[in-house]
């Protein structure tokens, strides 16, 4: 069992919203989640900011591969777990885009600059 000390989560998820909040335009943000459970989290959250939602399957490339339709070039991307995610974490390392990750105890932080811990496991986290 592993506790996360929440007034530490509070001030990383401050953190997060200051580094949200200084991009103009919302739809330079991707929000991403291969986890079936994170994908309604993040096509709610962009209905609501205006971001742009990949929930599901990470196309490879995105971020990288200049001639494919689905190349985007974001300011930042938001994962929901930077283990499933991990082809996202790479490309946007690849294109030194930032990135904020819920991050679990025992997550990956190699490519992560803004982690949020939080628990992501479940289907109720």
């Amino acid at each position: 069992i592993h506790i996360i000390h929440l007034g530490k989560a509070w001030e990383k998820l401050m953190v997060a919203a200051r580094a949200i909040v200084a991009i103009e335009n919302p739809a330079d943000i991707i929000v991403a989640s291969q986890r079936p459970y994170g994908s309604r989290a993040v096509l709610k959250f962009s209905q609501y900011t205006g971001a742009h939602a990949m929930a599901g399957r990470w196309m490879p490339g995105t971020l990288t591969n200049q001639i494919t339709t689905k190349y985007l070039e974001p300011r930042l991307l938001m994962v929901t777990d930077p283990r499933t995610d991990a082809q996202a974490l790479k490309e946007a390392s690849y294109a030194s885009i930032p990135v904020i990750a819920l991050c679990d105890t025992d997550s990956p932080l190699e490519s992560v600059d803004i982690a949020i811990p939080a628990n992501n496991k479940g289907k109720e986290s």
